[in-house]
């Protein structure tokens, strides 16, 4: 390669590198973050014996704090390999998915008294995010059997005898 793409590949190289530090320090504060206000929070229901009431509010902060990590791990992936990788995406979208639909479903009593229509709409969303997390799993499941099937074969430059 000519010494002048070289070097332009290598700066390009070391701008990412640092991109994807900052972000990591960025979601790692956030993180931490949100972790103590769930503590907090948690601290504070359990002090006024309000927990139970508290539980969807604390379920919806810890998915929120888990998609951080699993963004933070992306980063992390990201980072080592110099490249992006599907599975952490997808991975991140199902607790996405997953905290909405629990968001939703305590929600769902409000909704109902607000009415026929909104009722329907929260239904008709319930019922899309549950063919995501149908979609999301699958290919969860596609790409793990793809990856492990590629590291079962041998290489293709090696000889068969």
């Amino acid at each position: 390669m000519h010494l002048g793409r070289r070097l332009i590949v290598q700066g390009l190289s070391y701008v990412e590198d640092i991109v994807y530090v900052g972000l990591g320090a960025l979601l790692t504060i956030a993180a931490l973050t949100l972790l103590a206000i769930a503590l907090k929070s948690a601290t504070a229901a359990l002090w006024h014996h309000q927990f139970l009431g508290q539980a969807i509010d604390l379920l919806d902060q810890i998915l929120l704090i888990l998609l951080v990590v699993e963004l933070l791990y992306t980063v992390q992936v990201s980072f080592r390999e110099h490249g992006l990788l599907a599975e952490p995406f997808l991975v991140v979208a199902l607790i996405a998915v997953i905290r909405r639909i629990l968001v939703l479903t305590a929600e769902l009593p409000k909704v109902a008294a607000a009415g026929e229509s909104a009722f329907h709409h929260a239904v008709t969303e319930l019922g899309l995010l549950a063919f995501m997390v149908l979609l999301l799993v699958t290919s969860v499941i596609l790409l793990q059997r793809q990856s492990r099937a590629e590291k079962s074969e041998p290489p293709a430059h090696v000889a068969q005898d």
